[in-house]
């Protein structure tokens, strides 16, 4: 198991280097082709595509073609990566995480190919799986442990400030009404809610307009993305905020550089995703389809709640499953 995960990783790895596709084609037989088409090529969709790569490594009737466009946040180019999928009679399936869900579910209109939804989930007759994150779960369970830490740091009703992704955007949308909830549960407030379009860039800019505004500092400010929330927290260093080291912050995704800003202590929090198992569970999902197997509608493919209390294990684990070195 061990061994496959860290082929798998490595193949990703070499392959994502300078590229925005690419494939892997198992050896026997007719196969069948399987789009993958994602956001971008961040440490979460890396650790995605690894686990894609795995599940097609292990089918040698399967040939997977990994697709993202050139810029994070250029939704038209994805949409048009999905609808050349569509349009492509040696293309079985389609696995896709959708940057613009409503686009996408009118192009699928058109299409029998079996369609699966990869990390963020969309509205649509054609789509038969969503496999991901239970994202507003997820946060809500994040959201309550970071409002625990802040009532051990004296605020008896937290007040927290929320970043997210951009407005429409169902992931960011969830885990939004994931931290809402958790902070209604706690007895708390939430401030306001900053929309960044899950930028760090603007995530910055966000979180300057919030100390000048909360210039005592806030109780927690709960992010929905760690590259995010690492902006946010390199904006209170850079700005030397007292009040504001103070905060407890929690991040979304569990990526490297957030649990190493959680080892360090300038993040109290992180969601981790199992982006490993999300990518595989997918293109297995897309490959029973195909066999005419049944696929259940949702398959989740977990998360876990980074605490001091546990950050060794986890990262030992990551180190075990070769994504990180």
């Amino acid at each position: 198991m061990n061994r496959r995960m860290i082929a798998a990783a490595l193949a990703c790895l070499a392959c994502t280097a300078g590229l925005s596709a690419c494939s892997l084609t198992g050896t026997g037989g007719d196969t069948h082709h399987i789009a993958v088409i994602i956001k971008h090529a961040g440490e979460h969709f890396q650790n995605v595509m690894a686990g894609a790569e795995a599940c097609a490594s292990e089918h040698p009737n399967v040939t997977i073609d990994i697709q993202f466009p050139s810029s994070a946040d250029d939704s038209a180019e994805q949409l048009d990566l999905f609808r050349s999928a569509l349009d492509d009679d040696s293309v079985d399936a389609v696995v896709i995480s959708p940057m613009q869900s409503g686009q996408l579910s009118a192009a699928a209109e058109s299409t029998n190919k079996p369609i699966i939804a990869l990390d963020t989930d969309f509205t649509s007759d054609k789509k038969l799986s969503f496999v991901g994150t239970g994202n507003e779960a997820a946060a809500k369970s994040g959201g309550l442990a970071a409002m625990k830490k802040a009532k051990s740091n004296g605020a008896d009703k937290p007040q927290a400030v929320i970043l997210t992704g951009a407005q429409g955007d169902e992931t960011h949308e969830a885990r939004l009404r994931g931290y809402r909830s958790a902070v209604e549960q706690a007895g708390g407030t939430v401030l306001e809610v900053q929309y960044c379009d899950a930028q760090p860039d603007r995530a910055a800019a966000a979180m300057e307009a919030v100390m000048q505004k909360y210039p005592q500092g806030v109780d927690a400010l709960l992010v929905t993305s760690d590259d995010m929330a690492l902006a946010a927290i390199k904006c209170i260093w850079d700005n030397n905020s007292a009040a504001y080291q103070k905060t407890v912050i929690c991040g979304f995704d569990g990526n490297q550089a957030a649990v190493e800003a959680l080892d360090r202590g300038e993040l109290t929090v992180d969601i981790a995703q199992q982006g490993y198992e999300m990518g595989y569970k997918a293109v297995e999902a897309a490959l029973d389809a195909l066999e005419g197997k049944s696929v259940e509608s949702v398959i989740d493919s977990g998360s876990e709640v980074i605490t001091a209390d546990n950050i060794d294990a986890y990262i030992a684990d990551c180190r075990e499953k070769g994504l990180w070195s």
